[in-house]
């Protein structure tokens, strides 16, 4: 029996989290959600990490 696991990265896992919180607590669309959570992550990602 094989078993394949499927390789999220962390980035994905990241942008998934957010876009599920963005989904469950907004009326957003699957796509608008994931697009905003991009977006979000991004600007997460350049606040310097002594400000984070």
């Amino acid at each position: 029996m094989s078993t394949t696991a499927k390789y999220v990265s962390r980035y994905d896992e990241r942008v998934n989290l957010i876009k599920d919180t963005l989904r469950k607590h907004s009326k957003l669309d699957e796509k608008s959600s994931f697009d905003l959570a991009e977006r979000i992550l991004d600007v997460l990602n350049h606040i310097p990490e002594q400000v984070r």
